[in-house]
């Protein structure tokens, strides 16, 4: 970008799923246009963005350039393929907002270096609530200039940036969050399950937990909903949160660190994804975990006059992390 560019970049943005739909309809609320793709046209015009007929289209017309797909294997897919790499432009910069392997996300730094871009990668956190309000967290790796010459489309739909060193180190922060959330989510699921099983009253369970040891962003933000048999819209699927506890595993290897603790959101998830929930909202674990404990639920709808459709109808599937 040029210096008359800084303050009003063109934007394209690559991937509009659950998220990136999300985070896209930020700006574009905000009255500033996005340059758009995604397999699914329905979802470039829910997002509000005008269509690109490529994932090239987009590199070569826009400013900055925001990627949200679920993971290292989909970005090395787009960003290898004929053509994009040589859309990218001096001043450029690309932003990765999937969930990626680290060592992925530094070869394609380089890649597009040598044309004259930069790519930063930017992991977020707070899920599909905090996409639709614009209050991601976001870790970044990547130039410090760089990241300041995009912030503000970046504050669209954030409200906490942090800046965590070279390429690869956001996307290695991100991966380390996501292995507590996916401790902490499975973890939880499995004392609620037997709280139900012992005859307790789940709110006054939750209730100690919050203020006690145990708590946790699922204690605090996820449970209480999901007792009443809302399950959250959005969020990471089953599916993706193995995938993560996946690269996570890989990425501790790599550094030489013992995973003592990873076998039981490995074990968590995997049932979930084997018992039928591989593309629920992630939070169904406790389900997967019900299943195997007798048939528990958390949630009995005749208690409330419910029908269960509301918490139905929030499983939604999501296809990017």
């Amino acid at each position: 970008m040029t210096d008359a560019d800084t303050t009003t970049p063109s934007i394209g943005f690559i991937g509009l799923g659950n998220m990136g739909g999300r985070m896209a309809r930020c700006i574009t609320a905000a009255g500033v246009p996005v340059l758009g793709f995604d397999t699914r046209a329905e979802s470039i015009s829910g997002a509000g963005a005008d269509a690109a007929a490529s994932a090239v289209d987009v590199v070569a017309a826009s400013d900055v350039v925001l990627l949200s797909l679920p993971d290292s294997r989909v970005v090395e897919a787009i960003v290898y393929a004929e053509g994009f790499l040589d859309a990218v432009h001096d001043g450029q910069v690309i932003v990765d907002l999937s969930t990626s392997s680290p060592d992925s996300t530094r070869a394609i730094a380089t890649k597009v270096a040598e044309r004259g871009g930069v790519y930063l990668d930017a992991g977020i956190s707070g899920g599909a609530a905090a996409a639709e309000k614009g209050t991601l967290t976001l870790m970044v790796g990547g130039d410090g200039d760089a990241l300041e010459q995009v912030r503000s489309v970046l504050d669209h739909f954030s409200s906490t940036v942090f800046h965590c060193g070279e390429s690869g180190a956001g996307h290695t922060v991100k991966l380390l969050n996501n292995f507590l959330n996916a401790v902490t989510l499975s973890a939880t699921a499995e004392v609620m399950v037997a709280a139900k099983k012992a005859g307790l009253d789940l709110e006054t369970v939750l209730d100690v937990i919050n203020a006690s040891s145990g708590v946790s962003f699922a204690s605090l933000n996820r449970f209480p909903k999901i007792i009443h048999g809302d399950y959250l819209k959005g969020g990471l699927t089953n599916t993706l949160m193995l995938k993560d506890v996946t690269l996570y595993t890989q990425l501790v290897t790599s550094l030489g660190v013992a995973s003592l603790n990873s076998a039981g959101p490995v074990a968590s998830f995997g049932l979930a994804r084997a018992l039928g929930y591989a593309d629920e909202i992630s939070n169904t674990v406790v389900d997967a975990i019900g299943d195997i404990s007798g048939g528990v639920r958390l949630h009995d709808p005749s208690h409330d006059g419910s029908d269960g459709a509301a918490a139905d109808g929030a499983q939604e599937k999501e296809t990017n992390a």
